[in-house]
């Protein structure tokens, strides 16, 4: 609640009654009753959805003006008061919580209010006066908040997806220079956790590159679909109170004050009751993540120890580890890219649940979607940023413990199974494990094959790729 004294507020009507507004504020009565109804998260508006929001009132504004339905001087007040907010200025006038009930009624007008009082402010009027600029009249003209608030949505998804992207690219870029500087580490590979057959550690690298990959192409496929909004369908998509120009023209008017290339959705009741496009993007962040955690789940294992676990690969030490265990330094980045992996899972569920509770002409949920969709973008982001360069570029190999594994291990006796089958390999393995001693000791007592042909076939490097050796 407000703690003003009489001479720091100025008096604001709307049709719930009177209520003080701080006599500064660019903001007005309707943001500080959301202030008082949403206390919910704490947090402020996204930035790039609040700069979203201003590019749509001015290409809101200047549309409306070439057809005549907004006088030139009072468009021009608007579209100075959002290229200020654009520019980043006025952002502390965004009071109203990201989760809200209403539809995200309370964000359209937050910035309806600060566009107003700012737009009044330029033509010589007063705070909170809004004879000269409206914040429903003017500002808003021509829109609602069911159209402003996806399109604003969908542009945010596109700016943040931008950036995980080219933390994707980088990522991709830096597990193929490890796939390359490890490409001559032979290791045993494991599967269900028991010793398999060798690998080269730069083709487990490459691997990793490959999913990478992978999930950069899905981002890159989801968010084509934000390019298509429903601006210009006003309350349930069928353009009420919009002129007809203003219909055809405000989302290519838009595209080209953002820079992004937005198309006007083909059916504007669909786009306006239907967002399952969030819950594929949602479902691709999903998929990234838990295909980034289980990575970070191999680094974990690949590096345990040092001296009682895997210890095949070395991880940057970042930080003391241990406030009682001296000396001890834990794998802390690939740690966080775990959490950031479960907190985006959480907030698919929510995304999923929230875009099929949806009910006829509008799905009233859309400010928990953009509020997990975002936090899903921006953790991913920024755990990969953290995790490239705080652990990748730093890791390495400890290329003797691997090639003693690899001679050790039973998992060679494969490369055997084509020259004496399967069961005569089964039985060495067994008896490399019950006696100790190596697999090519025992093949070589028994003479199953002459010294010179096994080192042929045990060449841990020639078992990394698809062939049969000959003796």
């Amino acid at each position: 609640m407000l703690n003003l004294s009489s001479n720091q507020f100025r008096i604001e009507r709307d049709s719930i009654g009177t209520h003080q507004v701080p006599e500064t504020a660019y903001y007005g009565v309707q943001s500080i009753r959301a202030q008082e109804n949403f206390p919910i998260t704490g947090y402020s508006l996204n930035s790039h959805f609040i700069k979203n929001l201003a590019y749509i009132k001015k290409a809101a504004a200047i549309t409306n003006e070439k057809v005549s339905l907004l006088p030139e001087n009072k468009a021009n007040a608007i579209v100075q008061a959002c290229d200020e907010i654009i520019e980043g200025s006025f952002h502390n006038e965004f009071i109203v919580d990201p989760i809200q009930g209403g539809a995200g009624t309370s964000m359209n007008m937050n910035i309806n209010e600060v566009v107003a009082n700012r737009a009044s402010e330029i033509l010589k009027g007063k705070l909170g006066e809004y004879s000269v600029i409206h914040p429903n009249d003017h500002v808003n003209y021509g829109q609602s908040t069911n159209d402003v608030i996806p399109t604003a949505g969908k542009m945010t998804i596109i700016n943040l997806a931008t950036e995980l992207k080219a933390e994707l690219i980088r990522l991709k870029s830096a597990f193929d220079q490890k796939a390359q500087e490890f490409d001559h580490v032979i290791k045993m590979g494991r599967t269900q956790m028991q010793d398999a057959i060798p690998i080269r550690l730069g083709q487990e690298f490459e691997a990793y590159g490959v999913a990478v990959n992978r999930n950069i192409h899905r981002l890159d496929q989801a968010i084509e679909e934000m390019h298509y909004v429903n601006l210009a369908g006003t309350a349930i998509g069928t353009g009420l109170n919009a002129d007809t120009y203003y219909v055809e023209h405000v989302v290519p008017v838009l595209a080209e004050v953002c820079g992004l290339p937005l198309i006007q959705a083909d059916n504007l009741i669909d786009g306006t009751q239907h967002i399952d496009s969030f819950a594929q993007v949602s479902s691709v962040l999903k998929n990234c993540a838990i295909s980034l955690s289980k990575v970070a789940n191999d680094l974990r294992l690949l590096s345990s120890g040092p001296k009682t676990g895997f210890n095949e690969i070395n991880l940057p030490k970042k930080q003391n580890g241990s406030s009682i265990m001296p000396g001890k330094v834990n794998p802390v980045i690939p740690e966080v890219v775990n959490q950031i992996a479960f907190r985006v899972v959480g907030n698919d569920v929510t995304v999923t649940m929230a875009v099929e509770a949806g009910q006829l002409e509008l799905n009233a949920f859309e400010p928990i979607i953009f509020y997990s969709i975002f936090e899903s973008l921006t953790i991913l982001k920024n755990g990969i940023a953290t995790w490239i360069d705080n652990c990748i570029l730093g890791i390495t190999a400890n290329q003797q413990h691997n090639q003693d594994l690899v001679e050790n291990s039973i998992g060679i006796i494969t490369a055997i199974v084509p020259f004496v089958g399967y069961q005569k390999a089964a039985n060495i393995a067994n008896q490399s494990l019950s006696t100790g001693k190596s697999v090519r000791e025992l093949i070589l007592e028994e003479e199953l094959m002459s010294a010179e042909a096994l080192q042929n076939i045990l060449d841990p490097y020639k078992m990394t790729s698809p062939g049969i050796a000959h003796q």
